[in-house]
């Protein structure tokens, strides 16, 4: 078994692309039609129109990959990494990491005159409908980038070597988003070995799946757009010049501070993981 899937990691990632793209797109058309969303006008969706669309996304991720491992891989869904069992404290951990990314970049950018704030709006339906949203997109992405991809890739190629081009297709999965810059790219990039680090020493996807859903909820209540696209947000503001500093209309993730703090970040969990390995492996 171990060499076969040495053999065909790396085919079962190629062989999803197509299945996936066209079953993701006929949910997500369907979601279109529920939504009223007109296919001839491009407005900005409601935060409704959005839940519902995530959520068609996510059902199309799921059936998929059940798919995919139920008939592909012969394996039970919840080895993509769905164990929840002593996963409190990654839970909590993604949460409040996120929580203080984003909390950093906006009083940074605040004091550096970057940002000013014009207004507060809570709108405890927006709020709601919001943590909807985001919960949507981090449990499908991380399902498909991690838990499918990037294992699949471990089982070809070096861990390392695996997340980087788990990385790589995950910056590129985005690169359609509107706003888009080198430096966003990068920022993509970055958030992919951030979210696939932890995945390489516990195979689990629960603290990925809290710390993107709490990068892209505060970031966009702080009020910056999520990886270009605008969502309700608690604080508005508006931008004094658009720059790198600030991240411009992509988001903070398109930041230079989000680039350094994602650098920083990403060394402490590869220092926390290696000094547990090393007290497992001399216990």
């Amino acid at each position: 078994m171990e060499r076969y899937d040495q053999k065909m990691g790396w085919i079962r990632v190629l062989l999803l692309i197509f299945p996936y793209v066209i079953i993701v797109g006929i949910f997500q058309i369907i979601g279109y039609i529920i939504a009223g969303i007109s296919f001839e006008e491009e407005l900005q969706p409601t935060t409704t129109q959005s839940f519902i669309i995530t959520i068609a996304t996510l059902l199309a991720t799921l059936t998929v990959l059940y798919l995919f491992m139920r008939f592909v891989e012969k394996r039970k869904f919840k080895e993509l990494g769905l164990k929840i069992k002593d996963r409190g404290f990654d839970l909590l951990a993604g949460i409040i990491i996120g929580l203080v990314v984003m909390a950093t970049g906006f009083f940074l950018l605040i004091v550096l005159d970057e940002i000013n704030v014009e207004n507060f709006n809570l709108d405890l339906e927006e709020v709601l409908l919001s943590i909807g949203v985001f919960t949507a997109v981090s449990i499908s992405e991380e399902l498909l980038c991690r838990g499918y991809i990037q294992r699949n890739l471990m089982y070809s190629f070096n861990n390392y070597i695996a997340l980087i081009i788990s990385s790589l297709l995950f910056a590129l999965a985005h690169s359609f988003n509107p706003n888009l810059s080198w430096i966003a790219l990068a920022g993509l990039f970055g958030a992919g070995i951030l979210l696939g680090l932890s995945y390489i020493y516990t195979k689990n996807l629960w603290f990925p799946i809290s710390l993107h859903f709490s990068w892209n909820l505060f970031q966009a209540y702080f009020g910056f757009n999520v990886s270009g696209q605008e969502f309700y947000s608690i604080v508005e503001f508006n931008i004094a010049e658009e720059n790198i500093l600030n991240g411009r209309k992509f988001g903070f993730e398109a930041s230079i501070f989000s680039l350094i703090l994602q650098i920083a970040l990403i060394l402490l969990i590869f220092r926390y993981y290696q000094k547990r390995k090393n007290l497992s492996e001399n216990s």
